[in-house]
């Protein structure tokens, strides 16, 4: 005999509610069992395609009412009318979305990802600010906000027209870089289409070619005639951080950002020796161990006496050095010339005055070989030799001092 529904138990109860109930048109109402004895109810879509039965969902009984529930199986009715499969249809509804609202990635958003995607393969630190300043400074005025996929040719021409005959290498640099966001935004497909920065083909006939817009001008150096009462003058004004690092950078011909950055880790006072490591010795692919001479180590120990933190020659307010520092003390003294023009007048001093060959001088500027023979055959640091020209290089500023 069959016992009534008051009768069944909770567990059978749930099982005689669950089942597909059909409404027509190939709309059911799907009831399955759910957690805590409880029935979960939702609409289902069924058809088929190429004699294959396929389901699919409109939405739960409690979020879609049974006259929706019919709109959508009636709209998903036409479609089969029309051989299209709803379920195609719909997933490929929702990737267009998908891609739509990704196309709406700002220019900064690319940029940031940009630079946090490429910057670990950047050997100097230092290029990573540089990126993030020249956006800051070039881009964002013009297109910060503006969606990427919307950068076209005039908006690049409205940020690099003003620089490209004032600043025409910072020009060039922001047009390489706007070219290579807007690169990488088309294959993350955030943009389509061609890239509005390229040179080649598009805006060269817009541009003028940098060398005919301004020659290039070469960083001025001082005179090597003029190095011993410069190093007089240097020597006599008050002594501070800033004139000695520019006095350590003079004696060992490095650029002013090795010294900068010189940690004490890196100063062996007994092999008197500095490894600058690769990192900061921009093209050279490797560390360069370079030679101390006797007046560098004074100011060594000088500093030595007033250390403050890792770095051999601190900052005044952070705790490395500013790029103009050692700059204000050559404007203080009255000398119109750039720190990284000292390199310029030891090159010139040890070519016109000594013996020592080009292979011995370049690599004592941390310059690489450019003969490739040459550089094959030479394993070498020509240590002892650069040695040599370090305290004759040294000897010959002195030479006032010992008059």
């Amino acid at each position: 005999m069959t016992r009534t529904l008051h009768r069944l138990s909770v567990k059978e109860v749930r099982a005689a509610q669950v089942g597909m109930w059909p409404d027509g048109g190939g709309l059911y109402l799907q009831c399955s069992a759910g957690a805590d004895d409880g029935i979960r109810k939702s609409w289902l879509f069924r058809f088929v395609v190429n004699g294959r039965e396929r389901q699919m969902g409109l939405g739960a009984l409690d979020t879609t009412s049974l006259a929706e529930a019919r709109d959508k199986a009636l709209a998903c009715r036409k479609l089969r009318a029309e051989n299209i499969d709803p379920i195609e249809h719909r997933r490929a509804a929702q990737a267009a979305i998908a891609l739509e609202s990704a196309k709406t990635m700002t220019f900064d958003q690319c940029a940031k990802a940009f630079i946090k995607a490429h910057s670990a393969g950047w050997r100097n630190p230092k290029h990573h600010q540089q990126w993030q300043n020249t956006i800051k400074d070039y881009c964002s005025p013009v297109f910060s906000k503006v969606a990427v996929q919307s950068i076209d040719t005039a908006l690049v021409m409205k940020v690099l027209e003003p620089l490209w005959a004032s600043k025409p290498e910072t020009a060039s640099r922001v047009r390489g870089r706007i070219e290579s966001i807007l690169d990488w935004a088309r294959v993350r497909g955030f943009r389509s289409g061609e890239n509005p920065a390229r040179w080649r083909g598009h805006l060269k006939h817009l541009l003028p070619a940098r060398k005919k817009v301004a020659k290039v001008k070469h960083l001025e150096a001082l005179p090597y005639t003029e190095l011993a009462t410069f190093m007089t003058k240097l020597r006599n004004r008050k002594a501070d951080v800033a004139g000695l690092a520019l006095e350590f950078t003079v004696l060992t011909a490095v650029r002013s950002e090795p010294t900068r950055y010189a940690r004490w880790d890196e100063i062996d006072t007994d092999a008197k020796t500095w490894t600058v490591p690769d990192d900061r010795t921009k093209k050279l692919g490797h560390a360069l161990r370079i030679p101390l001479v006797d007046d560098v180590l004074v100011i060594i120990e000088q500093m030595r006496e007033i250390r403050r933190n890792e770095f051999v020659f601190p900052g005044a307010i952070a705790a490395i050095m500013s790029d103009e520092t050692m700059l204000s003390v050559l404007g203080k003294l009255g000398y119109p010339v750039t720190v990284h023009g000292f390199r310029s007048c030891f090159k010139t001093w040890a070519k016109e005055t000594t013996a020592f060959t080009d292979d011995v001088v370049e690599m004592a500027l941390g310059h690489t070989i450019k003969d490739q023979v040459t550089a094959a055959y030479m394993r070498g640091e020509l240590f002892e030799k650069r040695r040599k020209l370090m305290q004759a290089w040294a000897a010959f500023a002195n030479q006032l001092a010992k008059k």
